[in-house]
């Protein structure tokens, strides 16, 4: 299964930080927010890594280069600037995909959530990781009713920013920009 991680958004709500610096590069304890993604995923036994890029994107690929240091090949999908959101920048990089379930890790979130568990899904269309809703969250994103993910429901929870997605759930949409999350 290969891995796809999210890099090509702007940082707007982090800014000034993110006006010089990509949001995934930004110093956590000592390593950037990317890095410790590529070591979980290596970790968890991924090999092959598509990073989208945008905003500051040679600075990422600068500092992450093949991605033998994690034995990973990272392969890059670049965006125009301005990025096509989450649904546009999987959708041009689905030719660095492939035609099986591919995982999906938002550049920008901090988890413990086991990145081996997205190995083993097998799915036709879309696996979203929800989690309870956080304080400045209390909506959430999804409701959630026999295992499927619906927009309305009784108990709402919030996408992680962690998922699998089939290619063919990108068979309908358009090119350009738009979000995964309607």
């Amino acid at each position: 299964m290969r891995a796809m991680i999210l890099a090509a958004g702007r940082g707007e709500r982090l800014r000034p930080l993110t006006d010089k610096i990509p949001k995934p590069l930004l110093d956590i304890g000592g390593k950037t927010l990317i890095e410790i993604h590529l070591e979980k995923l290596s970790s968890a036994g991924f090999r092959e890594v598509v990073i989208n890029l945008a905003h500051h994107g040679e600075m990422i690929q600068q500092s992450l280069g093949d991605g033998s240091r994690w034995g990973l090949n990272l392969h890059y999908s670049w965006e125009p600037e301005g990025a096509l959101d989450t649904g546009g920048g999987i959708k041009k990089a689905l030719p660095l995909l492939g035609n099986a379930p591919f995982a999906v890790i938002n550049g920008d979130v901090y988890s413990d959530y086991p990145l081996s568990r997205l190995r083993a899904i097998k799915c036709d269309h879309a696996h979203l990781v929800l989690v309870p809703n956080p304080m400045h969250r209390e909506n959430g994103d999804f409701g959630l009713t026999g295992g499927h993910v619906m927009l309305d429901g009784r108990q709402k929870f919030t996408f992680s920013g962690i998922s699998v997605y089939h290619p063919r759930f990108f068979d309908d949409a358009a090119e350009g920009r738009f979000s995964v999350v309607p």
